[in-house]
């Protein structure tokens, strides 16, 4: 199973480079996952015309239909393990330790953002990701989980926001 995972895309509306970026890294995903910050109701809506996508809250998403729609964290069940999406909270230093501690060593794999900084390890027993910022770097990741539940990251670079 392929996940992607994006966070912290800081856009108002889908222009032509979220389309090219969707089309080659995002849509051939089993899943796509956001970890806030998606900021705009048009944006959000760009994403849901993936088949499987999950998203949260964000400290940017302050419009009232993302803010009724989407919660600070998430709960999701991918190729059998147990998946959780937040966007993160406090002093960036401190954000990897809080999200770990947050959600506890029950959830097989963890994604958030608000760091805007690439992050592939383990805190507190539990599988990080940070995808970085798709908005301000072209940051994604790809997260393969194998048929023995074994993980796997690979990050991506599309090109930068113009």
């Amino acid at each position: 199973m392929l996940i992607a995972v994006i966070s912290d895309t800081h856009m108002t509306t889908p222009g032509a480079w979220l389309q090219d970026v969707y089309e080659k890294h995002l849509a051939p995903a089993d899943a796509l996952l956001h970890c806030g910050d998606i900021t705009t109701p048009a944006v959000w809506s760009f994403f849901m015309q993936h088949p499987n996508f999950h998203c949260v809250r964000g400290n940017c998403d302050w419009d009232p239909a993302l803010v009724d729609e989407l919660d600070p964290m998430l709960s999701v069940k991918l190729g059998g393990l147990v998946v959780g999406l937040t966007h993160g909270w406090g002093p960036r230093p401190q954000v990897p330790e809080k999200v770990a501690e947050a959600f506890g060593p029950k959830y097989d794999l963890v994604c958030y953002g608000h760091t805007h900084a690439r992050d592939w390890g383990k805190r507190r027993g539990v599988q990080l990701c940070n995808p970085g910022s798709l908005g301000e770097s072209g940051s994604l990741a790809h997260i393969t989980i194998g048929p023995d539940g074994a993980l796997d990251c690979q990050f991506l670079q599309g090109p930068p926001r113009l």
